[in-house]
């Protein structure tokens, strides 16, 4: 589950053999052996974790005689249609469905321990059936259907929402999310940078490759220091001299019609990374990096290459 199993730990294991591995055994890992059915683990009296990834399952079930031991569940990428039968596993503090078939969020109001939800890559259309999930530190919601961004008002305590590659118009409904770190909406439908200022403490912002024409609502935003704005339909940059704490920019794939515009970055102290290429001028310009550096001496990267401040070698 997103590394949370170091190597080493996991006994590598197939189903038709699990009879054979110790009963006190903590983690194990039944992947790619194209299991069809979760199978009796009941003798595993001490199992902490358990990833059944990149197989074949079509059902959530034969889990409860875990309800006292399980912290983590892991079954991306399976064939997995409905969240179900996880009642009793009230331990559990991360879950995996990503890459699944799952169409509605159900089924999850007794897991209040949880801390990791991952549902990427699903064909999920609404945010719902969260309100319990008090402890719910990261959300990843990326690739499924989701029109709107709700039902998150209880989510007081999350530091990572993922939405990306969905089909949102807005940015709303995230005005309980004071603990917010990093926001990622990138590839939506979304045209507007608005309804964040009670993100106070967010450090990164991904909203690339949507619709955005306007630089705006970021001045609460004082803690970012990343700003991914590459891929949108924005003409001018603005003075972001707020954002003190600043470090990366990403703004390339916009309609920017002039390097020497860049200069408004200046007065960002803490400015290190930039990205410009694929905007309205020619970055292929031989003299375009050599602008950029005189107009933001602080900055150490331009694009994807390594340059020195304050100095005229390229």
């Amino acid at each position: 589950m997103n590394n949370s199993v170091k190597e080493g730990a996991v006994a590598e294991v197939d189903s038709d053999v699990s009879e054979v591995i110790s009963e006190n055994e903590t983690d194990l890992n039944f992947e790619f052996d194209r299991i069809k059915k979760i199978d009796d683990l009941s003798r595993f009296k001490c199992l902490r974790t358990l990833s059944y990834r990149n197989n074949l399952l079509t059902k959530i079930e034969n889990l409860s005689c875990l309800r006292n031991t399980l912290v983590e569940l892991d079954l991306y990428n399976n064939q997995i249609p409905k969240i179900e039968n996880l009642e009793e596993l009230v331990l559990l503090e991360a879950l995996d469905l990503s890459f699944n078939r799952i169409r509605k969020i159900e089924n999850l109001a007794a897991l209040t321990n949880l801390k990791h939800l991952y549902l990427v890559h699903n064909h999920i259309e609404k945010i719902e059936n969260l309100d319990t999930l008090v402890n719910l530190e990261s959300l990843e919601l990326g690739d499924n259907k989701i029109r709107k961004l709700e039902n998150l008002n209880s989510l007081v305590n999350l530091k990572y929402l993922f939405v990306g590659s969905n089909k949102l118009k807005k940015i709303e409904n995230l005005d309980s999310l004071v603990n917010l770190k990093l926001l990622s909406l990138q590839f939506n439908w979304i045209k507007k940078i608005e309804n964040i200022d009670n993100c106070v403490n967010l450090q990164e912002f991904y909203i690339s490759n949507n619709g955005i024409s306007v630089i705006e609502g970021l001045e609460k935003c004082t803690n970012l220091h990343t700003l991914d704005l590459a891929g949108n339909a924005i003409e001018e940059l603005c003075d972001l001299s707020y954002l003190t704490k600043l470090e990366e920019f990403w703004f390339n794939g916009n309609k920017l019609n002039s390097v020497e515009k860049v200069s408004i970055l200046a007065n960002c102290p803490s400015l290190r990374t930039v990205y410009f290429e694929d905007n309205a001028f020619d970055h292929r310009d031989v003299n375009y990096r050599r602008k950029v550096m005189l107009a933001l001496p602080q900055v150490t990267q331009i694009d994807a290459t390594m340059c020195k401040p304050n100095s005229d070698a390229v």
